[in-house]
């Protein structure tokens, strides 16, 4: 039987911070916890960073090593600012501290130990256009007839496997009750899944939800991974509980056990993601599963005037699945009531919160200041037209990321094949850039380059320009071909890779500018992104670090929220409620508040469970709101097909005291 001894650290000055100062009494509480298993439902605007920032700082100034804390997060942002809140509290090197994602975290423990799984060093991380690229690969080599039935594309497949994954359910049970159209081929996709898998090893490659569900693996597997890890991690802390799915539970679990000293903060009113796997399961029911958490409650709302959360309180009431709480209003004085604001139609409910944007800025609300939040982005197309018509400048959530571009990823593949000479789906990216070279011709290319002895040395060896001289390569992409391999070159240099602004120097001068140029016509556009590229990674010296860093940025962990940056211009935000979960204004416009818009159709045919998210989303909205609120809907919606329809305003509405509410009769005037 082997000794107990416990390891004292070197006693620590008092406590800079007056954390009953600085602190209202149920953060103060959260804060101070016994170690243990605690969940800490903290409300909208109720400080839920500040109170896992300061538990943080409390534990390192009780004398908690950095080294032995993990953060959890959903996004590098979020990571990333509660340790420089941290940092700003607590002078100790917090650099030790281990702080991101859980993909980002995932990824430390695989670079350490991916070889107990197959994998070699070195393995590359696919984005969605990655996966989607070796999917296709997979599928065309499988022998499956895909013509005789519409067979589902690479990225539908790849969002069933997502799925399955994430709720660590069964392949055909996840085809059966979300994709039952597919339900015939089901045999079908799941012989691609199991070649889909081989194929990753073999290119020594994984997907964003490999970086999770890998780690998971291997702590399964190797219990003395397990033991360290848990040993490390003292206490493990995680941000916005409400939207973890079970593969993240499970993850948890397996770095804490069931003894360890586990604390959860999130707001089950705010779970609003199921479709992404998120499962409100998980906080509803922690207390079964840890039976002896102590549960503490952080009520007090420092957003919002007192009229928001009155009707907030009143609506998310009438959900049966949740932890009782009551916002309770920090700010003292007295707003307006929420407005409720039927129109005659979508046209008119354009006009009016145009014209409403434009008294509010007479007033002195910047624009930057006011949103308007939408169940659907087609909910906006109205919206946009009038605020165009009006000159009011507005910014929408929509589009590509910064990392998702296609010229991001063209530089990044370069990078990636020069630092993992197997990784099939950046270098067929890498070829198919050469005019003349087709799939067929780069997958006879790729054929080829199997055969070299580089690309099976751990260590490069020679040159690329020596060895990428194929029979197979077109005698018109010849000269281009050339060029390529001798960029190549650049990238490692006597067995070693160049530092990340080194390659992406080297690949735009030597290929990519005459390549961009012939291809797109914002070239110039595109040439300041690379720019913006090549600084960003000056912060980086091992291009492993750096692509993980990408890949992890354009993965599903990225903030599904607007643009910081751009809230700072002047310009109103037109956005999903989805995407504006986090953030708030001065003002707030919430359109086309019907039944069958919001909440959606589906919503209401489906379940009481999908009625009861709905009803989440719909608090979500209004607690963005600070000072006012608008609550609008047309009585008559057009459509093409059907003609005029009556519209009904949305049982979130009319659930509620009509008190709690100011009811605006909007006529036409001249």
């Amino acid at each position: 039987m082997p000794r107990e001894y416990t390891l004292h650290t070197a006693a620590h000055a008092a406590p800079r911070i007056d954390y009953k100062a600085e602190l209202n009494e149920q953060q103060y509480a959260a804060v101070t916890a016994p170690p243990g298993q605690t969940l800490v439902i903290a409300g909208a605007g109720s400080g839920k960073t500040r109170t896992l920032t300061y538990r943080v700082a409390w534990l390192l100034d009780n004398g908690v090593l950095p080294d032995q804390i993990l953060l959890l997060t959903f996004t590098n942002k979020a990571a990333r600012e509660m340790l420089e809140r941290v940092t700003s509290l607590v002078p100790l090197d917090t650099q030790r501290l281990w702080s991101g994602t859980f993909h980002s975290i995932g990824n430390k423990l695989l670079r350490w130990n991916a070889e107990r799984l197959g994998y070699r060093k070195g393995f590359s991380i696919m984005d969605r256009e990655d996966q989607k690229d070796l999917m296709e690969t997979v599928i065309s080599s499988s022998g499956i007839d895909t013509a005789g039935f519409r067979f589902p594309k690479a990225e539908v497949i790849g969002d069933i496997f997502s799925m399955a994954d994430n709720t660590c359910m069964r392949l055909e049970e996840i085809i059966l009750t979300r994709y039952p159209y597919f339900e015939k081929i089901a045999d079908q996709i799941i012989r691609i899944r199991k070649l889909y898998q081989d194929k990753k090893v073999e290119t020594n490659c994984m997907d964003f939800d490999d970086l999770l569900s890998q780690s998971l693996r291997l702590l399964k597997e190797n219990e003395d991974l397990q033991e360290r890890y848990r040993s490390q991690f003292e206490f493990v802390l995680v941000d916005e509980y409400q939207d973890t799915n079970s593969l993240q539970c499970q993850f948890i679990e397996m770095l804490t056990g069931r003894d360890g000293n586990l604390m959860v903060v999130g707001d089950d009113a705010q779970s609003i993601y199921s479709w992404r796997g998120a499962d409100v399961k998980n906080i509803l029911e922690f207390h079964d599963y840890w039976p002896r958490a102590t549960v503490h409650k952080i009520e007090v709302n420092y957003r919002s005037v007192p009229e928001v959360l009155e009707l907030a309180n009143a609506s998310i009431a009438n959900n049966r699945a949740q932890i009782r709480k009551n916002l309770l209003p920090a700010r003292p004085l007295k707003g307006q009531l929420p407005a409720l604001v039927p129109l005659d139609n979508g046209s008119a409910q354009a006009s009016f919160i145009a014209q409403r944007i434009l008294e509010l800025q007479d007033e002195g609300v910047e624009l930057n200041e006011i949103a308007v939040l939408y169940r659907a982005h087609f909910h906006s197309m109205e919206i946009q037209m009038e605020l165009t018509n009006r000159g009011i400048p507005f910014q929408i959530t929509s589009g590509l990321r910064f990392f998702e571009q296609a010229h991001v990823k063209d530089v990044a593949a370069f990078m990636k094949f020069a630092v993992n000479r197997r990784d099939e789906v950046s270098f067929m990216r890498m070829v198919k850039l050469i005019p003349g070279i087709g799939g067929a011709s780069a997958t006879k290319v790729w054929n080829e380059w199997l055969k070299t002895e580089a690309s099976q040395s751990e260590v490069m060896t020679g040159k690329f320009s020596d060895l990428l001289i194929p029979m197979s390569v077109p005698k018109k992409a010849r000269e281009t071909w050339d060029q390529f391999a001798y960029t190549l070159d650049e990238l490692i240099v006597d067995g070693k890779v160049a530092t990340p602004p080194e390659m992406i120097r080297s690949i735009y001068d030597g290929v990519y500018e005459e390549y961009m140029k012939s291809k797109f016509k914002n070239a110039e556009q595109r040439q300041q992104d690379l720019e913006q590229l090549s600084n960003y990674s000056v912060r980086f010296t091992d291009p492993l670090e750096f692509l993980s860093q990408l890949s992890l940025l354009s993965g599903v962990d990225t903030d599904n929220k607007p643009d910081q940056q751009a809230q700072d211009r002047d310009a109103v935000t037109l956005t999903t409620a989805h995407q504006a979960k986090g953030l708030e204004w001065h003002t707030v416009f919430a359109v086309w508040m019907a039944d069958g818009m919001f909440p959606h159709a589906r919503a209401i045919e489906e379940s009481d469970a999908g009625l009861e998210e709905e009803r989440r989303l719909f608090y979500v909205t209004v607690t963005r709101a600070k000072d006012e609120l608008y609550l609008t809907y047309p009585l008559i919606n057009h459509q093409a097909r059907d003609g005029d329809i009556l519209m009904k305003p949305s049982r979130f509405i009319t659930e509620v005291p009509m008190e709690l509410m100011e009811k605006w009769n909007v006529r036409s005037g001249w």
